[in-house]
């Protein structure tokens, strides 16, 4: 079932986003992840790709693979990272004969140390070109698009970041799915500020519970999410203790997502890290 029909007959959506890995090991691992997560019955998961797109036919092995053995419906992210409209269109295709209906439809990100994004020859810029592509070639599709409630490390400032948003949306974007983010009220206003735009899709929030210290101010430093103050200073006094880390993670995340559902959130996005533990004391609390 495509994630726009689930959004008309299921809100709050549970979804999960998980990574291809990369060794044997590592695949069994995420075996095990999936299907611990699979008793809290998501709604759909969506399945990364690498830098570079390195990982591309990975990614579309897991969509298949998760819909055939574990019956959860994929979305797929594509991104305009190393490809020509020819590789899309060819991408697109493979998805369609692996049964995959629902795209993330993404820009990407550029490489490590490159400070602009710079598309290949024959290839999209920005991201509403791809969607413009994925709806004139393969309108059957499903497309999800990424929000940022802090708006996009690369945006002059947030109204012109959900300006671009809403182009994605008129393009073809169905549903919109955050990057993550630590206050709520970031999450509040940006959704405020996208229904005073126009934009009526449903907004899942994209909800990362803390794991590592090193991983996390990594990843806040590339999306632009902000730690508050306070979490910042738990972090930092405990950062060699993983498990006190993990704690933290999950009390700030259950506390999120206990206040997003009592607001009605459209649906709860996790960004899993392939680790089904945190999630699950999460989801036990709020569920």
């Amino acid at each position: 079932m495509k994630v726009c029909e689930l959004l008309k007959v299921h809100q709050p959506t549970l979804s999960f986003e998980f990574f291809p890995p990369k060794t044997k090991e590592q695949e069994e691992e995420l075996y095990q992840v999936i299907t611990q997560l699979k008793i809290f019955s998501p709604h759909f998961v969506s399945v990364t790709y690498g830098a570079l797109g390195t990982t591309r036919q990975k990614s579309f092995f897991w969509a298949k693979e998760i819909k055939a053995r574990f019956q959860i419906e994929p979305l797929a992210h594509l991104t305009c990272v190393a490809a020509t409209k020819e590789d899309i269109t060819q991408e697109l295709q493979t998805l369609e004969e692996i049964g995959v209906e629902n795209i993330l439809a993404l820009r990407g990100d550029p490489p490590e140390g490159q400070k602009d994004f710079v598309p290949p020859a024959g290839g999209f810029r920005f991201a509403r070109q791809l969607i413009e592509h994925i709806k004139t070639v393969a309108p059957h599709f499903c497309l999800g698009v990424a929000g940022y409630p802090e708006g996009h490390p690369e945006a002059p400032n947030l109204e012109k970041d959900i300006e671009y948003l809403k182009q994605k949306i008129e393009a073809g974007g169905e549903f919109i799915i955050t990057q993550l983010f630590f206050e709520n009220r970031y999450f509040f206003d940006f959704q405020e500020r996208c229904r005073r735009r126009g934009i009526t899709v449903p907004i899942l929030a994209g909800i990362m519970p803390i794991t590592n210290y090193k991983q996390i101010r990594k990843m806040t430093k590339i999306c632009g999410a902000t730690i508050p103050p306070e979490l910042l200073a738990k972090l930092e006094k405990y950062q060699a203790d993983e498990k006190a880390i993990k704690e933290i993670g999950v009390e700030k995340a259950t506390s999120q997502c206990q206040e997003l559902l009592k607001a009605k959130v459209a649906g709860l996005h996790f960004f899993v890290l392939n680790q089904a533990e945190p999630v699950s004391q999460i989801l036990r609390e709020v569920l």
